[in-house]
């Protein structure tokens, strides 16, 4: 087994070059993405829930991804929890049935704060990009999939986004084996990080 940590900043291609990785393993591939596994903020009011910073690691429920992750390593089904964006609370009722795979990505923007989490991984990837590019992908993909005006996109993003991006996600760069510039326009660092992936799993069959 494989696991393999995807990192970048917000909007920087990460799903991309995810993506691309899949198309090409296909079935030898399970995504575990860091967005799933946001603390449930259910017991605040809604007001109080839309303006909490999900770019600093303390939003995250590291324990549960490094538990599920090591469970997923021993061969073990996990239940990954399914959280929404627009209500900003983890479900309560529904759950992701994850069986384990030869090649684990485990993909967002601060699972390399985590020590422990760094440490379950054989190949950590941190995907650049331009601080313009990313910006214009966070304002189409906040608008179209989150329903939020662009005023409200450009006061998160200088509130919170960049600030967190050169204060945690940045700084982590620095654990990466491999980065990815222009994102997920590079086809040719995806296909070289590619052939080292089905090299990588060659070496342990």
């Amino acid at each position: 087994m494989l696991i393999i940590g995807i990192a970048g900043g917000t909007g920087s291609g990460k799903t991309t070059v995810v993506n691309k990785i899949s198309e090409k393993l296909k079935n030898k591939v399970v995504v575990i993405p860091q967005d799933s596994y946001y603390k449930d903020q259910s017991h605040l009011p809604m007001e109080v829930r839309q303006e909490l910073n999900f770019d600093h690691p303390d939003a995250i429920d590291f324990e549960l991804l490094v538990q599920q992750l090591k469970e997923l390593k021993e061969g073990k089904i996990i239940y990954q929890p399914v959280y929404s964006y627009i209500t900003c609370s983890r479900s309560t009722t529904e759950t992701v049935k994850v069986s384990s795979a030869p090649v684990i990505i485990v993909e967002g923007i601060l699972i390399f704060t985590c020590k422990e989490l760094r440490e379950l991984m054989d190949i950590m990837v941190y995907v650049d990009a331009d601080d313009d590019d990313r910006l214009m992908r966070v304002i189409s993909r906040d608008i179209i999939e989150r329903g939020k005006s662009v005023e409200k996109v450009m006061e998160r993003y200088q509130k919170t986004v960049k600030p967190m991006h050169l204060q945690f996600i940045a700084p982590s760069k620095r654990y990466a084996d491999i980065i990815i510039p222009q994102g997920g326009h590079n086809k040719v660092a995806i296909n070289m990080l590619i052939a080292t992936i089905e090299q990588a799993l060659d070496n342990k069959e």
